[in-house]
């Protein structure tokens, strides 16, 4: 078959969308299928970030107007907002239209609710221009390319509920398709350094949406309260948000000689950035999927995260996971503490799990 993988992103191998895009390309060309893809990269280099973000459905229906010209394009994957241009106006002038999937990242609506939820708590300040096109607009050309498509596929049940029960997507054509691990991340030699510290892994950006403004506070006070915890930030910039001077700057000088900051790293070196952590804390907002929940948990960390739809699908409260309210520093503290201060044992127990 020949494919077209849309991603309205750069298509790094290292970041989360685009390294499930790449992944699935590879997947289909190991299968012997014709893959093209169409990304921010297509795009001139001189337009903003922002600017290729507004105009990306309609390049990317020129694109496929140009593309089905030229070869018998047999499906389109394409991430949300992406195809509803095409969809909507081009694609009855095609002959012989190719398959059309919508597949999402993370549902856009729901992420929406809840910088809603933080803005009226006062915990986030939104622009005046978040309601003139990614708070409105966005959301309604992500919704018409759900309803266009021929297929649509969620990493969570709840993301695929909402689509069908708010945006008028067809139940029998909505599936949930969780991400897997790369073969990287697979049979690891799981070995606890036994030297007293206890370590934390937060892993992924430095942003709102991460629950950094309730995860920082808690970590702050832990390790000023703890001195044999250490604790990594890694993965944290995104658009030059996140660099290791903002990230220091949110905790009390005191502990930096215990807190590590990595603004970015190649996938597979992940493994080894994670070696001798006991604990992977993942208190986020609004998830998709949450690649590195399951990633950490192949290296052995026991995880504390909160209740969203992505690890809702992945763990379950007391059995394989610490789940804490959103929005809770305090809950995140004792969910921490519980950890390694009432049953200090239950750290060596989880690292020793193959």
């Amino acid at each position: 078959m020949n494919i077209l993988l849309i991603l309205h992103e750069y298509l790094d191998p290292n970041s989360g969308a685009a390294g499930s895009t790449l992944n699935l390309k590879e997947k289909y060309q190991e299968l012997g299928h014709q893959v093209y893809t169409y990304s921010f990269d297509d795009l001139p280099s001189w337009l903003s970030m922002k600017l290729k973000d507004l105009i990306f459905p309609e390049a990317t229906a020129l694109k496929i107007t140009q593309i089905v010209r030229q070869h018998q394009i047999d499906v389109i994957d394409a991430s949300t907002g992406d195809v509803w241009v095409w969809a909507r106006f081009f694609r009855c002038l095609t002959l012989n239209p190719p398959l059309l999937v919508t597949r999402s990242h993370g549902l856009d609506h729901l992420e929406h609710e809840e910088r809603l939820q933080d803005a009226a708590l006062g915990n986030l300040t939104l622009s005046w221009k978040y309601p003139l096109y990614r708070g409105s607009i966005q959301l309604w050309e992500i919704a018409q390319s759900l309803k266009y498509a021929d297929l649509t596929f969620f990493l969570n049940r709840v993301d695929a509920e909402y689509a069908v029960n708010h945006l008028q997507v067809n139940p029998e054509t909505a599936h949930v398709f969780p991400n897997g691990l790369p073969n990287y991340f697979l049979d690891l030699p799981l070995k606890y350094p036994g030297d007293g510290r206890i370590r934390i892994a937060q892993v992924g950006t430095y942003v709102q949406r991460k629950g950094i403004e309730y995860s920082t506070p808690a970590l702050n006070e832990i390790l000023l309260k703890y001195p044999e915890v250490e604790v990594s930030l890694i993965g944290t910039e995104l658009n030059g948000y996140g660099v290791p001077e903002e990230v220091y700057a949110d905790f009390d000088p005191q502990v930096h000689n215990r807190l590590t900051v990595i603004s970015y790293y190649q996938h597979e070196e992940l493994p080894d950035l994670l070696r001798g952590f006991d604990i992977k804390l993942f208190p986020t907002l609004s998830e998709g999927f949450g690649k590195v929940l399951i990633e950490a948990m192949a290296c052995g960390l026991a995880p504390v995260t909160t209740p969203t739809p992505g690890p809702s699908d992945i763990v379950q409260d007391g059995h394989d996971a610490l789940l804490v309210p959103v929005r809770d520093s305090r809950a995140i503290v004792e969910s921490l503490v519980l950890d390694f201060e009432d049953n200090p044992a239950v750290i060596q127990d989880w690292s020793s799990i193959g």
